[in-house]
């Protein structure tokens, strides 16, 4: 059976297809079908505080791995990508890393901040929170990116994901929701963040342990995909409002993630825009951000420097957020390889082909040619 390859057919399938199905068993366990709990029980299963039998909850080490791991594998998997941050790179993929970036959190912070100001930030309009904006529209699909770029792109576009690793995981969202008057002390952005600063500098200090960490990446999300799904149920997907919520994140997202990236990159003179449009999607592994996000938040309460309402309210949009992320990231996972193709396309017939790394530099030497010919 070729199980793995028809799941990566699906859009962000490694992220979005176990969380789905941990969404799904939850939904049936949270049921409390009478045939089901009366099998549990009568298999020895430990009864809930609430008084039922759920098979999500049998305890021992399925227990541990299909339900309550989570935070530990999303630390695993934030610890492996920051050893992929590869600080050794060439001054042309710097360049346009840190512009897409930069260009794509700028936007996202931007279009969060507005949010914020004129809606509800934690329950807007169409169950929108700030959060789930932000988290959406700042991380990328890194593996789309790359496979764009290699393909479309040149060698540069391709480099620049080493920059754009920095938008992975929950750092950007927390940096964000810092910004936008949400109280999270010093300690914890430490304790969400040390994963990731410990892998990159370990990844950078032994090629070896890169090389070893990055299965790391890839290996943890499907488990602790099953396992946020897990927590969630299935109303919160085929709520019309939150589908709304998910369909609005995602055309923002491509859209003036996309657009601004191409800005940014005419303002630096860039005469390729496929990487601004390989860029413009939400990453699967986003979905796990919010979750990221309620863990600070429970150290923060923890301090004192959050009160026990705003944590409660955190607590209650991450499941209603990482549902609308996870349709963001379906629709982008569509929207960005029919927009790079569409640019190719437009770019070709300018003479533009996006795959030379010489391009600027040829368009340079051809009008020098063309001076000297005309004297």
């Amino acid at each position: 059976m070729r199980i793995k390859e028809s799941v990566e057919k699906v859009p962000g399938g490694l992220m979005v297809v176990p969380l789905l199905l941990g969404t799904t068993l939850n939904t049936v366990d949270q049921m409390h079908i009478p045939f089901v709990m009366d099998i549990l029980k009568a298999l020895g299963a430990p009864e809930t505080e609430e008084g039922y039998y759920e098979f999500l909850q049998i305890g021992g080490f399925s227990q541990e791995l299909f339900k309550d791991s989570a935070l530990v594998l999303i630390a695993l998997f934030l610890f492996c990508v920051g050893s992929q941050m590869n600080l050794k790179i060439g001054g042309k993929a710097l360049k346009k890393g840190a512009l897409i970036t930069t260009s794509k959190y700028l936007t996202g912070l931007s279009i969060g901040m507005v949010f914020g100001f004129f809606f509800d930030p934690w329950s807007g309009i169409l169950g929108l929170s700030t959060l789930a904006i932000i988290a959406g529209m700042t991380n990328s699909n890194s593996g789309m990116y790359a496979a764009l770029t290699g393909q479309y792109g040149n060698r540069s576009d391709v480099g620049g994901l080493s920059i754009l690793a920095i938008n992975d995981g929950p750092f950007l969202t927390l940096v964000s929701l810092g910004i936008l008057g949400t109280a999270f002390p010093v300690i914890s952005f430490i304790a969400v963040l040390l994963p990731i600063g410990i892998g990159m500098i370990l990844g950078n200090l032994d090629p070896k342990i890169r090389e070893f960490l990055a299965p790391g990446e890839t290996l943890t999300i499907p488990f602790f995909a099953f396992s946020l799904g897990a927590g969630m149920n299935l109303a919160n997907f085929f709520n019309p409002s939150v589908l709304a919520g998910g369909l609005v994140i995602a055309v923002f997202t491509f859209v003036f993630t996309g657009g601004m990236g191409i800005l940014t990159f005419k303002l630096f003179r860039e005469k390729s825009y496929i990487a601004p449009i390989a860029e413009a999607s939400t990453a699967g592994n986003a979905a796990a951000t919010p979750a990221a996000v309620a863990a600070a938040a429970s150290v923060a309460v923890g301090s004192g420097a959050m009160t026990a309402a705003e944590y409660e309210a955190i607590q209650n949009i991450v499941p209603i957020a990482t549902a609308q992320i996870s349709i963001s990231t379906i629709t982008t996972s569509l929207l960005c390889p029919l927009g790079v193709i569409l640019m190719d396309r437009y770019q070709r017939k300018r003479g533009i082909d996006g795959t030379r790394e010489d391009l600027g530099m040829k368009k340079e030497k051809n009008r020098e040619e063309t001076k000297r010919k005309v004297n």
